[in-house]
């Protein structure tokens, strides 16, 4: 006789947790194990929109974002608690798609839009070209003349900073054709035994705050009403014995495209 017992079955219980248990044992990898097929990627069709990066906003685009929420404070046009709000989500903003919402319901200074006023300011006018004007890298941030002189003129790019030295020299900056890095560039002129001129065209906001020790920083000319979104030029440094002259002329076409007055008999 053989001593071999039937098995008795496994409880019902015991079987419904055997089975569980080897529904999530982890699949046994090797070279002959077959991998789980992957989920297929969704095509892109022909056609269909893909969503962009965000642009990041820098320091610059923030502080334009913040003058112009104070310029509509001084304005009427913000109370104190929005300005707060308005003052703390700029700071806070990352990028453009955060900075745009905050000056949407704001006109331009001075409360034309930005599109009347370039389109009163007329041909051969600064004032419509100023918003594609301030942007980008400078061309250069120093000029120095020893028994010398220096030149910046035309088409170029005023930095944020700019350092302008003349020994025995002179030096030329001309702006009125300029581009500018940011909406606020400050030129440090030094002049010993010697003299630099800064030219600006009108409507741009000049702050001259040189010292000068047998010498002098000299502002020539009215700027006249600023006009918006021009930059600010703020000239600082020391001259001794020497000067540093600030004048505000417009352009050869601009004056040509002015109407002349007619003669009297």
């Amino acid at each position: 006789m053989s001593d071999e017992r039937p098995q008795k079955p496994l409880p019902e219980e015991q079987l419904s947790r055997e089975t569980t248990s080897l529904e999530k044992a982890p699949s046994v990898s090797g070279p002959g194990a077959s991998a789980p097929p992957a989920s297929p990627a969704s095509p892109v069709l022909p056609g269909q929109p893909v969503a962009a990066p965000a642009l990041r906003a820098s320091d610059a685009d923030r502080e334009r974002v913040v003058e112009r929420l104070r310029d509509a404070v001084a304005e009427g046009r913000l109370d104190m608690e929005e300005f707060q709000e308005r003052l703390e989500a700029a700071y806070a903003s990352r990028t453009y798609a955060e900075l745009e919402p905050l000056t949407r319901d704001l006109p331009a200074v001075g409360g034309v839009p930005a599109g009347a006023a370039a389109a009163a300011a007329g041909p051969g006018q600064e004032q419509a070209a100023w918003p594609e004007r301030i942007g980008g890298a400078g061309t250069s941030s120093t000029a120095v003349a020893v028994m010398s002189g220096f030149q910046r003129k035309g088409q170029w790019t005023v930095p944020a900073r700019f350092n302008a030295v003349a020994f025995w020299g002179g030096g030329d900056l001309d702006l009125r054709e300029a581009s500018f890095s940011q909406r606020e560039v400050v030129i440090t002129c030094i002049a010993v035994m010697g003299g630099i001129q800064i030219t600006v065209p009108p409507g741009v906001e000049v702050d001259v705050r040189g010292i000068g020790v047998m010498g002098a920083f000299d502002q020539r000319g009215n700027p006249g009403p600023l006009q918006p979104g021009a930059p600010r030029v703020v000239v600082t440094g020391f001259a001794m014995w020497g000067g540093v002259e600030i004048r505000v002329k417009p352009l050869k076409s601009d004056r040509e495209n002015k109407p002349r007055r007619r003669k009297e008999l």
